[in-house]
């Protein structure tokens, strides 16, 4: 019994390990090309977290976003004890690469994004909606019955977020992660007052992604 309690909790360390890794390397790529203003900044996100999927996938189900925890266990593969402990070890792993990232790249000046108005409406929309299908891919190509060790769920959740930086970027921020918004809020570049905004609507874009999924995937419940 205590053997395999101990096994257990080592598997969970694991998993907890590659969530910080995975999410450290995300945010951390997102700060360095952000702030350097690379132009091809979603192309080198994209990247980033398909290979960290391809990584950690095995180990944790590669999250590296509590919005994508909360789908996987709305969707039954997680419990919250662990989602929580995800959770936390995502936005712990945002801050410290955030914190990298602004060493490494020293920026003069960050202009931080604090939308009012129309642009609130804005930011609502597009955020909720690729979070909804970054969340939804995830869903579908890793966790799905119909795909037992594919080897596309890297390639299809990483381009999803370049998809999405690249088409709504430039308006809201191409966040689509409550710890990347943490991550940009402790860099500047998302105003701390407006952050809320990002938390709710991609945890609400999470949540609707694992009804979608549960309500087309009647039979597909539950752990594996």
């Amino acid at each position: 019994m205590i053997r395999i309690t101990m096994l257990g909790l080592e598997a969970n360390v694991r998993s907890y390990a590659a969530e910080f890794i995975g999410t450290f390397f995300l945010v951390f790529t997102i700060g360095c090309t952000v702030l350097a203003k690379a132009p091809l900044a979603p192309l080198a996100i994209g990247a980033v977290l398909m290979v960290m999927v391809y990584a950690g996938g095995h180990v944790s189900g590669a999250h590296f976003n509590p919005a994508v925890t909360l789908a996987v266990m709305l969707r039954g593969r997680i419990g919250l004890r662990d989602a929580a402990v995800y959770w936390v070890v995502q936005v712990v792993a945002a801050v410290l690469a955030a914190l990298a990232a602004e060493y490494v790249v020293d920026p003069a000046q960050v202009a931080a994004l604090s939308p009012s108005g129309r642009d609130i409406m804005v930011v609502i929309l597009a955020e909720v909606l690729f979070t909804f299908a970054l969340a939804y891919v995830v869903l579908n190509v890793a966790t799905s019955k119909d795909h037992p060790d594919n080897s596309f769920y890297g390639l299809a959740i990483g381009f999803t977020v370049a998809a999405g930086a690249f088409a709504v970027g430039g308006l809201s921020g191409g966040v689509f992660n409550p710890a990347v918004a943490v991550g940009a809020g402790t860099m500047g570049l998302i105003a701390w007052s407006k952050i809320w905004i990002w938390l709710v609507v991609t945890l609400a874009g999470g949540a609707a992604a694992a009804g979608a999924f549960l309500v087309l995937n009647p039979e597909d419940r539950g752990p594996q």
